[in-house]
């Protein structure tokens, strides 16, 4: 029913109590239909998600066509509601739908994007629900993928949002496909302390710590010769699950190592060298300091 024959006939009408009656049937049996269609879209995407556990379809893929599903259920019913129970011609509903796209489209050009980057992070598969990624400075372990956005769990149980156009723009670091990461420290030793010495005090602390790898094995070697200090690289491998722990221990035993076997880690610093001229012709003393 077009809004013309909606006029009409209120034009023709009698009595209004009439027209008041039938419209507000179709109104409740519109609502009502519509309560129907939410939750058999909620049905419908529930038995989505079941049927691609048992196909095993990976987590991130079923939050996001169960979601899918929903949608396209729910669009399915508003259509069905507007033509059957509000008697809207199929030619003023797809008019209607092609200005409503045109607007919507415009409107909500960065929230069609969302979708587009949603539907590429679930077939290139960068991440997966459950992995640890590091997004353009944010990082967390990754709880859901929608169509619009992705939620991540941060280290200190703050929810991150994400929009998904964000994501395929910024650069990905998914620190969980390898079930073994390396750890790499970088300490400074003074040059008057042996490198021997100190490498054989970090080895024997990393061949003591049953959590790093024997293979590959861990090595310290002379990563630079700085200007206050010699870098040593300290690098050993370690199941991902024992990645910071591990890193944190060694750290601390390291140190300790050190103050004990007296190796010095020294922290930048500049020499300053005064030299004392006087002036022979009128005995006024200037001092000139000069850093090495």
């Amino acid at each position: 029913m077009t809004l013309e024959q909606l006029a009409n006939q209120l034009q023709r009408a009698d009595d209004w109590t009439d027209v008041a009656v039938e419209w507000g049937v179709r109104l409740g049996a519109a609502l009502l239909a519509l309560y129907i269609g939410i939750q058999v879209s909620k049905w419908l995407a529930r038995a989505v998600s079941r049927a691609l556990t048992r196909a095993h379809v990976e987590p991130t893929a079923q939050q996001f066509l169960s979601r899918v599903t929903y949608v396209l259920i729910l669009m399915v019913f508003v259509l069905a509601i507007l033509q059957i129970c509000l008697k809207v011609e199929p030619t003023s509903l797809f008019a209607l739908l092609g200005a409503a796209g045109l607007a919507i489209g415009l409107a909500m050009k960065d929230s069609l994007s969302n979708v587009a980057s949603g539907v590429m992070l679930v077939t290139l598969k960068p991440f997966r629900v459950g992995d640890i990624v590091d997004i353009g400075g944010k990082s967390g372990r990754v709880e859901s993928v929608s169509i619009f956005q992705t939620k991540l769990r941060g280290a200190d149980n703050q929810t991150i949002v994400l929009p998904n156009s964000l994501i395929t723009t910024a650069p990905i670091i998914n620190l969980t496909p390898d079930t073994v990461r390396r750890i790499e420290l970088i300490i400074g030793i003074g040059y008057n302390d042996s490198i021997e010495a100190a490498r054989a005090a970090v080895l024997a602390i990393m061949h003591a710590d049953k959590r790093i790898h024997a293979e590959p094995a861990p090595d310290v070697v002379v990563y630079e010769l700085a200007d206050s200090a010699v870098k040593l690289g300290i690098r050993c491998h370690v199941s991902n699950t024992d990645h910071f722990s591990t890193k944190c221990d060694l750290n601390e035993r390291i140190k300790a190592a050190f103050d004990r076997d007296g190796i010095s880690i020294p922290y930048p610093q500049r020499d300053v060298r005064m030299y004392h001229h006087v002036a022979a012709d009128q005995g006024v003393k200037v001092v000139v300091t000069k850093p090495d």
